[in-house]
């Protein structure tokens, strides 16, 4: 038997009325609905997604990427502290308190002992947090064991896996390997959309980057088209800072700058934006100088960074070509996203305005001492 309307609460209706058992639903479904008439639809209030991490990590699968050794596990054991004790992810994100899995499935329970020692620093265990080492791949009991434990903490908000690899299971004969990670993916996005729970999958990337973070993801595209959202970790070697590209169905596309504190393991999040990150050196230090003081020339650049006045000069002529620093056309530079003053009342005195931005007073023309004296009219 087909459904004809839905509910409001969600259950199904027959062209006569009669409430359709989910059993009856002809898609199958035994618990919830899915399938409406077009019009029945939009009168349908659905709760909106629920958030693990506002703006970063909504039910769902989210998909986390980068290089090996470059900070993932890091992350994703901080983000599943932060969540099960209600902290501040990154360092700044406020989070509601709600249980955790943490599948660390690459490592012994001694290392995974060390490493959240470390991450909590000193501070108490969260008792919402489930730390498991080991799972089956989800077509062959993961998702149910996963599933098992959402049934006995209703209200997690979530479960990750790290890494993806370890459930992902073998490809099945004859299948492609785009449909084989989508199916792969699909065995996990079916679980978290059933609990309306975050999963966050720790997965890798390709050794070289490409200007579509997306095309990172190692493996076919299947895994990005089956994942409701996609972050991609970026981190130069050498450099405590990195970058996380964020993309997805309920998620601004968005970069995030972070810094790594390496005593504690964690990153957080900055304030800088994340484009500043992959400035030369020169231009980072012009860019960061200008922040604290704005307005100012080349010489006066050269002066306080150690920056060589002649490099100094070049260097904001070409970041306001670039759009990374804008100027008054006087000498004086901003960042972008600062404003110049406005300019100040005529003044008797004359302002000398050099290619540099220094600014020197003009002495005033001397008044003639003898009427004599001066331009004749």
């Amino acid at each position: 038997m087909s459904a004809d309307r839905t509910e409001p609460d969600g259950s199904l209706v027959d062209a006569d009325g009669r409430t359709v058992p989910p059993e009856e639903s002809a898609w199958g479904e035994t618990d919830r609905a899915v399938s409406w008439n077009a019009a029945d639809l939009l009168s349908v209030t659905f709760e909106p997604p629920r958030w693990a991490v506002p703006g970063l990590l909504s039910e769902g699968v989210t998909v986390l990427a980068g290089l090996p050794k470059v900070g993932k596990s890091w992350l994703a054991l901080d983000l599943a502290v932060s969540v099960a004790s209600g902290g501040k992810a990154l360092g700044k994100i406020d989070l509601q308190p709600g249980p955790a899995l943490y599948l660390a499935l690459e490592g012994t329970g001694r290392r995974l002992q060390s490493r959240l020692r470390t991450v909590l620093a000193g501070g108490p265990a969260p008792r919402g947090l489930t730390c498991v080492i080991e799972c089956p791949p989800l077509d062959q009991g993961g998702a149910d064991q996963i599933a098992g434990w959402l049934d006995a903490h209703p209200d997690a908000r979530l479960v990750v896996i790290d890494v993806f690899a370890k459930v992902r299971g073998p490809r099945p004969a004859g299948m492609s390997s785009y449909d084989a990670d989508y199916r792969s993916v699909g065995e996990i996005k079916a679980v978290a959309d059933r609990y309306g729970v975050a999963v966050l999958l720790v997965h890798h990337t390709r050794k070289a980057e490409s200007d579509d973070f997306l095309a990172d993801v190692s493996g076919t595209n299947g895994i990005a088209g089956a994942a409701d959202a996609i972050t991609v970790l970026r981190r130069t070697r050498g450099r405590a800072d990195g970058v996380l590209l964020i993309t997805g169905r309920d998620v601004d596309e968005s970069e995030h700058a972070l810094s790594f504190d390496p005593a504690h393991r964690a990153w957080r999040l900055l304030d800088q934006p994340a484009g500043e990150l992959a400035l030369p050196d020169t231009r980072l230090t012009i860019l960061a100088h200008l922040r604290h003081q704005p307005g100012q020339g080349p010489r006066q650049i050269s002066d306080a960074t150690g920056v060589a006045y002649e490099l100094a000069k070049k260097t904001v002529t070409r970041m306001a070509t670039d759009n990374q620093l804008h100027t008054d056309g006087k000498g004086h530079y901003y960042a972008t996203d600062q404003t110049e003053p406005r300019p100040s009342p005529p003044s008797s005195a004359l302002i000398n305005h050099g290619i540099d931005g220094d600014s020197t007073p003009l002495a005033p023309s001397p008044i003639p001492l003898n009427p004599s004296e001066g331009t004749s009219p």
